[in-house]
């Protein structure tokens, strides 16, 4: 395989394996916040607890996401330092807001949040784990603004001298077409799985009769945000959707399998197997469906990959499969949280065992939802990593000019090459299959752990309630500490 190819699927494993944790991290900071904000409000110490075991599930899954996400940014620098050059006005601005309005804020206030339970007041802690869950959620905004404007880029020009993008508006780079669509998208999913990842843990306490107090709760908590999130991704899938057809017709065409445009309405695949060979899908498909969805109407065609150059094409199968997983598994997602809460609410939800055997493993569909919109994505946006400006013909044909060509993003040839490439592939895969083993010891003990008995927290209007009031307890201690000392070695001497 020759260098781009080989820098495509080292970056892809370490973009997705990275990707296992930032929305873990999103989803769970929201439930704590819940969690925390709920004992403030009814004193009961369960919610304490609660909050308590997740935060040291969030730890873990923090770390992680920090040590995998500094290598994936490294790789801008060592396989793709042509595209880094393109970009780098535009990519230096966001990641630079990243780490300033997110990263800072997700780690100062960690130490707090892991720590701080015994040296700050309950409402200061509370404050904490709002500061830690807005952190993450600020460090995906930055990050989607970035990708969204390789998707539908705006804002910039190109300077003629030094061929590379130059921020025009920075605003108009940051509400880019796409950006707060694909936003909105992307939190919801990490939103659905950090609600099944908590009912996953949940439903196996309840299933084995431990922390039966803890995981009831715990679960009615994730399932209602998790049944809001559910249906609310149905209107953002419809967005995002109609955000792609409009300013990536080819991507729109390859999601659905449209290689031909047809002179009609066109028809949705439900199911299907593309063959690029033949331009045909087998499966089953829904007429009129997809320009319903798309345009709102039943007479307009979706143009089809026969109206670009075939050097402008994208690939079909992987977007086309990756795409209907996403949405089969969002669907799949609708229905059973429905059916819990409708089971919840009647009171018989933790006596359907097989029901909580299907939550203990759904959590896995969840992360595969999450990993196949972002294949879909990037792999449909082909050839292109900068996608160029798009216009249709009095012909009915498109014309692209203009973005970057993923082969002209990567390094020099003459420094980069393909065995040096394959073997960091071979390493980082060993690295990061040692990690991913660690991360679930490290979690299945802490599950296995569980929460612990509640205790009856100190509530608010205790001695000491704020962060210097904590530094000052903590001087005190070691105050105290080394008078005793002094005392021990006087009797010593004497």
């Amino acid at each position: 395989m020759d260098v781009e190819t080989l820098s495509r699927i080292q970056f892809a494993i370490t973009i997705m394996f990275h990707y296992l944790f930032p929305p873990l991290s999103i989803g769970l900071g929201v439930l704590m916040v819940t969690m925390e904000g709920t004992y403030l409000r009814t004193g009961d110490p369960q919610y304490h607890a609660m909050t308590r075991f997740w935060s040291r599930i969030f730890a873990v899954n923090f770390a992680m996401g920090v040590a995998t996400g500094i290598v994936m940014e490294f790789q801008f620098g060592t396989n793709w330092a042509n595209y880094a050059r393109f970009v780098g006005d535009v990519f230096g601005s966001a990641l630079a807001a990243e780490g300033i309005f997110a990263f800072f804020l997700e780690s100062g206030f960690l130490a707090v949040l892991v720590f701080g339970w015994d040296r700050v007041s309950p409402r200061m802690h509370f404050f904490a784990t709002c500061m830690v869950s807005l952190g993450s959620i600020f460090s995906a905004i930055w990050i989607v603004v970035a990708n969204s404007w390789m998707q539908t880029p705006a804002g910039y020009m190109i300077d003629p001298e030094q061929h590379r993008a130059v921020i025009t508006d920075f605003w108009a780079l940051v509400f880019n077409p796409s950006s707060m669509i694909r936003l909105f998208h992307v939190l919801m999913g990490a939103f659905i799985l950090g609600s099944f990842f908590v009912m996953s843990i949940t439903a196996y306490y309840v299933l084995r009769g431990r922390h039966l107090d803890f995981a009831k709760k715990s679960f009615t908590i994730a399932l209602g945000f998790g049944t809001l999130c559910s249906l609310v991704m149905l209107f953002s899938g419809d967005l995002q959707a109609r955000v792609v057809g409009f300013h990536q017709p080819a991507k729109l065409a390859a999601f659905e399998g449209v290689f031909k445009t047809e002179p009609g309405p066109t028809g949705m695949y439900l199911i299907g197997w593309p063959d690029p060979a033949t331009q045909t899908v087998y499966g089953v498909k829904v007429p009129y469906m997809l320009t319903l969805l798309m345009y709102r109407d039943l007479s307009t065609p979706i143009d089809g990959l026969d109206r670009f150059r075939p050097e402008d094409r994208p690939p079909v199968r992987v977007p086309f499969m990756t795409y209907h997983l996403m949405i089969g598994l969002g669907t799949a997602f609708v229905g059973l949280t429905v059916l819990a809460s409708y089971l919840r609410w009647k009171g018989t939800l933790f006596e359907k065992r097989w029901l909580l055997w299907v939550f203990v493993f759904a959590v896995g569909g969840a992360y595969l939802a999450n990993q196949a919109g972002w294949v879909s994505a990037e792999v449909g946006r082909q050839p292109f990593v900068v996608y160029p400006k798009v216009e249709k013909g009095a012909d009915g044909m498109y014309t692209m000019t203009g973005g970057m060509r993923t082969v002209d993003g990567i390094s020099n040839r003459n420094v980069v090459v393909a065995s040096q490439v394959l073997t960091s592939i071979v390493l980082f895969s060993l690295v990061y299959a040692m990690l991913f083993a660690i991360w679930v010891f490290v979690l299945n003990t802490k599950i296995q752990h569980g929460p612990g008995e509640p205790e009856k927290p100190a509530l608010p209007g205790s001695e000491r309630s704020g962060f210097f009031d904590a530094a000052a307890t903590l001087v005190d201690r070691q105050g105290t500490t080394l008078a005793f000392e002094t005392r021990e070695r006087s009797k010593g001497d004497e």
